[in-house]
């Protein structure tokens, strides 16, 4: 079945995109200072970009396991991927932006010049010691790596997708399934050193060898969660109708199981590195509880009791409503934690959390969902020729 997206649908997508520049112009106009405003873009650049590079991910993990109940829900995560150019651009404008010729910001202070000059009153020898990884050319390069190699990856997908939907036969899904092995190698080394670059390399004399991990599990929850909550709305359009309760439970079961993981790492980092009190470590959390708090305190509550709360039932992960509002609080709990990741390191106490905050979030948002629908109205929402169809089809748990 082809999808059509609705007026409706369309303008309110592009109405918080705008939505999103007019926060931007906001800051500016209300003098909101400059550091914080590239603060945000960085955090919803690199949350959104997460969730898009999940679609592949979650595409990749289906074909090398030869998995056949997720075949029918294949068009969704692909239509997610589509996204990724938008946020990938951005990020490597704020990369871009850091460089000490142009200096729009200093999100990540460890691109001064003077911080590994020893004849600086600025220099810092922890840092310096760190230069050859953490200067910009490499920086930047490795940046480019990612995110091409993600975008090269999910074109690939989609390419074979609707080829298959062309051509019958085992061709096409052959290839996909060596794309998908690439790719788990591919993502499995660059999803956590892209964390240790944007994310970690702020907070630079602080270091953790569970950050990968737990970045990871912050996407693959909240990708799952935006997957379940486009396939809910499909199916109250009348689509999908392929897709029964018993795929909608699956995934949230997954939802549920990776709120729990991702609670495991969010205190195994916390409980490690506060028990250890090593000064250069435990700084990491004593800028996010003096200036923070109040979003510490949330972060459990919101991506751990209150999803685990609406999921626990069975008949829970089967509704439309339940869902919905799981996949919410997933979605607003987890950008709330890359929020706290970025904001001590890049503007201290100079925080907020605003119209240009919430208005940036969801311009962001809006242009995610644009773009999602219309590569959805782009093809089929039924993989034709998918050899594991008819399986996931009479799909029951």
């Amino acid at each position: 079945m082809e999808y059509k997206v609705k007026s409706s649908t369309r303008n309110l997508t592009l109405g918080l995109a705008l939505l999103g520049v007019l926060a931007v112009v906001y800051g500016i106009m209300t003098h909101i200072p400059g550091q914080r405003i590239w603060a945000n873009v960085l955090v919803n650049s690199y949350f959104f970009l997460g969730i898009s590079v999940i679609g592949t991910l979650w595409m990749a993990i289906q074909y090398v396991a030869e998995a056949g109940w997720s075949s029918g829900l294949k068009r969704v995560p692909e239509a997610m991927a589509q996204f990724i150019p938008i946020p990938g651009a951005l990020l490597l404008l704020v990369i871009i932006g850091g460089h000490p010729s142009l200096h729009w910001h200093h999100l990540y202070h460890w691109m001064d010049p003077a911080i590994t000059d020893p004849t600086s009153d600025h220099f810092d020898a922890i840092i310096a010691g760190k230069s050859a990884y953490l200067n910009f050319n490499f920086f930047f390069g490795r940046a480019l790596i990612y995110i091409l190699g993600w975008f090269a990856f999910t074109y690939f997908f989609r390419k074979a997708s609707l080829r298959e939907d062309a051509e019958a036969g085992m061709t096409y899904y052959k290839k996909s399934l060596t794309i998908g092995a690439m790719f788990l190698v591919f993502y499995g080394v660059s999803s956590s050193t892209s964390a240790w670059d944007w994310m970690m390399s702020i907070d630079t004399h602080w270091f953790s060898t569970l950050f990968g991990w737990y970045n990871f599990a912050t996407m693959w929850v909240s990708g799952i969660a935006m997957m379940a909550m486009i396939t809910v709305y499909l199916k109250r359009d009348g689509y999908l109708e392929h897709i029964n309760n018993d795929h909608l439970h699956d995934l949230g079961k997954f939802m549920f199981a990776f709120s729990i993981f991702w609670t495991y790492l969010w205190f195994s980092q916390f409980m490690l590195i506060w028990y250890s009190n090593i000064p250069e470590e435990v700084t990491y959390f004593m800028d996010r509880w003096e200036n923070y708090r109040a979003v510490w305190f949330a972060l459990p509550i919101i991506n751990f009791v209150l999803p685990i709360l609406v999921l626990m039932d069975r008949e829970a992960k089967r509704s439309f409503n339940m869902i919905t509002i799981a996949g919410v609080l997933i979605v607003f709990g987890h950008w709330l934690d890359v929020f706290q990741m970025v904001m001590p390191g890049a503007v201290k106490d100079e925080w907020g959390m605003g119209p240009l905050e919430i208005g940036m979030f969801l311009g962001f948002l809006g242009a995610f969902l644009f773009v999602t629908h219309n590569a959805l109205s782009k093809a089929s929402l039924v993989a034709k020729n998918h050899p594991f169809l008819d399986e996931a089809a009479n799909h029951h748990v």
